[in-house]
């Protein structure tokens, strides 16, 4: 079985998201505790926080599902296609509600982030479907997704830590 559809081959790299995805998930939450008051005092920075957890949960559940020994390859790949359409519409629901009439975020800014919420999300949805069908990328869309996903929360994670104090 070539490599791309081989779950198999990809368990070390599982392995490392679901560490990754776990830890920096922790340390968003840290970064919130700490600026709590400023981030509750506005909409657009709880729906950020929001997007930058929904990102990496996302991706340690796909990473948890992708683990599960013995799995066949159709019934993973229906898995990440319901993980990554949730994950794909909370990321989307909570960068919309991030950038919408925030007087802080420029236009070009907004729709950069825009890109990069989509780039975290959709290579789940083409992941899923190349899967099922047996064609196309397969696993290697994931690359893309966790890439994306965590540009997308650090940069995030950025602003509720560093930017927040300006």
């Amino acid at each position: 079985m070539p490599t791309a559809w081989n779950v198999d081959a990809w368990a070390g790299f599982f392995s490392a998201q679901i560490a990754a995805s776990a830890a920096l998930a922790g340390l968003l939450f840290v970064a919130v505790s700490i600026n709590l008051e400023q981030i509750i005092a506005g909409s657009n920075l709880v729906a950020r926080s929001a997007k930058a957890i929904f990102t990496l949960t996302g991706i340690l559940l796909i990473s948890v599902m992708a683990m599960v020994p013995a799995q066949p390859l159709r019934a993973l790949a229906i898995e990440l296609l319901i993980a990554g359409l949730a994950m794909w519409l909370a990321i989307t629901w909570a960068g919309y509600a991030a950038g919408h009439n925030n007087p802080y975020v420029s236009r070009a800014n907004r729709i950069f982030q825009r890109i990069l919420t989509q780039l975290a999300g959709l290579p789940v949805l083409c992941c899923a479907i190349s899967l099922f069908l047996h064609r196309g990328g397969g696993f290697y869309w994931l690359v893309v997704a966790v890439v994306f996903s965590y540009i997308t929360s650090l940069s995030d994670a950025w602003v509720l830590l560093i930017e927040i104090h300006r």
